[in-house]
């Protein structure tokens, strides 16, 4: 073949990749589409007719608390933790990541355990008091106000560390001039870096919002009605799959457009100053240096210390799950899990990512970026878009094997591990892929033509140079979407083999059956393994910030 024809073939290839990796969002898209043209708008009418108003409402608050949530956290800690020093802020400063570790519905459960009415906070109330029920209010925890704060604590963190890193690019010369202007550190805050970081601030919001659409075990337990409860509900308790089908297709939509939300803040991003010199930070005395720790502190407490501590109560009181060989096996089918869908999804980003950067063709940059769409959307919504194909093949197959040898061979990609992999490579590409193309912006395009002039070929340029200098990328990518895929709860739930459980299953299992104890183990082996990316991301952030540290330009002013 020549080498015309081998560019072309490889972009073919790339291209029907992008493809398949999309195939869930085309099967929803599609029938969302399809449907004025089909004339079948019974289920989508009585649909509007019962629930959607009170999923769209539910939808609406829920996105509408998280967003101020997880701003007024996110932000306020960021600033804090660059621009204030106060007792306390360099553990803060990587600390503050700890509750990523800790997923949503892992985080309801242990509130929940606590927070009850027969949990022991309002227990030990009413031993002091003597009250009884109804004698006193407590805040509800199942509730839609539950969600709010316990998604917010959660998902801060993604405000926190993109808004962080824009107070620390901005210019040095822009606080110092408010310094010299007489402005307090909540001046310079309010007036000057505030608006500056506003892009930044938008688009840490926006995956926020994303990851809160996507949540099904937190909304779920609360019982709090939102479109993936409502898929889950319609497909599983009603049976209606077009009718699942046609709320996930309103749930992409929403998606679409935090998605497009996201993309314009970035592009606003230009509004950003940056420059090489660092301010010092405010020194912060008395009350307010008391105000800022406390102000860092509580969110640290409330969304990792609090549960990682009921979550070692009840693994403590639950001390013989550990030694149980059930227990193990599901260790050993969320680690091999993991591990395999790692495996696979990283040899995917790898084949893209060289791909585009050896055919920056038109048709090859958009196939990859389409491929790494699929991080924004809900799992869930992967689920129904994929089990519709793989259903149809797998009656074909069926269907042919009867005919041709008198066979049912049964069912070889719906229902079984395949189509749980596919879903999480659909997932969680986007993470491996990202890594390692950051990674091979780091290698210089020099260095593969000094070896195409030497005789090497495209696969051996990738074996004997980008490999080896890819390996802290590759190692991480593979970490990442591995624990990606181990708290991974509603497309595990719906594609899982019947006759295989995860832990993240079993989790939301005990809880759904009022264990909450019985839940503490399998939730803080995950959250064990959680803390591995959130480690890494830590390190990666104390060595950046290394050289700045290093170079005191001024005397900091005392507030």
């Amino acid at each position: 073949m020549s080498s015309a024809g081998h560019s072309r073939f490889r972009q073919l290839s790339l291209f029907i990749t992008a493809v398949l990796i999309g195939l869930p969002l085309f099967v929803i898209a599609f029938n969302t589409l399809s449907l004025p043209w089909s004339g079948d708008w019974s289920t989508l009418s009585h649909l509007w007719q019962t629930v959607i108003p009170e999923y769209i409402n539910h939808s609406v608050w829920l996105l509408i608390g998280v967003a101020i949530g997880v701003m007024s956290i996110g932000v306020t800690t960021a600033w804090l933790t660059t621009c204030c020093d106060f007792p306390g802020r360099s553990i803060l400063t990587w600390a503050l990541l700890l509750p990523l570790a800790m997923p949503a519905y892992i985080t309801a459960y242990t509130y929940t355990g606590l927070f009850d009415f027969a949990g022991p906070v309002q227990t030990t109330l009413r031993d002091l008091t003597g009250w009884g029920y109804g004698d006193y209010w407590f805040p509800q925890v199942r509730s839609l106000g539950g969600a709010i704060t316990v998604l917010s604590l959660v998902l801060f963190p993604y405000v926190y560390l993109i808004t962080r890193a824009t107070f620390l690019q901005q210019s040095a010369t822009t606080i110092e001039a408010g310094r010299s202007l007489g402005l307090t550190p909540w001046q310079c805050f309010r007036r000057l870096a505030l608006p500056l970081a506003r892009p930044a601030i938008v688009t840490g919001t926006t995956l926020a919002l994303m990851e809160t659409l996507a949540d099904y075990g937190t909304v779920q337990y609360f019982g709090v009605t939102t479109f993936t409860t409502g898929i889950f509900r319609t497909w599983y308790g009603l049976g209606d799959l077009p009718g699942a089908i046609q709320l996930a297709g309103l749930l992409l939509l929403a998606v679409v457009v935090l998605m497009f939300l996201e993309r314009w803040s970035r592009k606003q991003a230009r509004y950003d100053q940056k420059h090489h010199r660092k301010a010092l930070p405010f020194q912060l005395r008395g009350w307010r240096a008391f105000a800022a720790a406390a102000a860092c502190w509580l969110p640290l407490l409330l969304g990792f210390a609090l549960p990682a501590l009921q979550l070692i109560g009840w693994s403590i009181e639950r001390a013989e799950v550990w030694l149980q060989p059930e227990f193990w096996q599901l260790a050993l089918n969320s680690f091999m899990l993991a591990v395999v869908a790692a495996v696979i999804v990283v040899l995917l980003a790898l084949w893209l990512a060289y791909g585009r950067r050896q055919l920056p063709t038109p048709m090859v940059r958009f196939s990859v970026q389409f491929a790494g769409l699929g991080y924004a959307i809900p799992g869930l919504v992967i689920a129904v878009g994929l089990m519709v194909p793989l259903i149809v093949v797998d009656r074909w197959v069926i269907g042919l094997s009867q005919a041709w040898f008198n066979y049912n061979p049964g069912l070889l990609l719906s229902g079984t591990l395949f189509a749980l992999l596919f879903a999480y490579t659909v997932r969680f590409l986007s993470v491996s892929l990202q890594t390692i193309q950051a990674g091979l912006t780091e290698i210089r395009p020099s260095m593969d033509e000094a070896a195409r002039i030497q005789g090497y070929s495209g696969w051996q340029v990738l074996r004997r140079i980008h490999l080896p200098l890819l390996r802290p990328s590759v190692l991480t990518a593979t970490i990442l979407v591995g624990v990606d895929v181990l708290k991974e709860l509603p497309a595990t739930l719906v594609l899982r083999p019947f006759d295989f459980n995860t832990l993240a299953v079993r989790a939301y299992e005990m809880a759904g059956d009022e264990r909450l104890a019985d839940a503490g183990p399998p939730a803080l082996m995950m959250v064990a393994v959680g803390l591995i990316p959130v480690i890494l991301l830590s390190r990666a952030m104390l060595k950046s910030q290394r050289p700045a540290l290093k170079e005191p330009e001024f005397v900091p002013t005392t507030a």
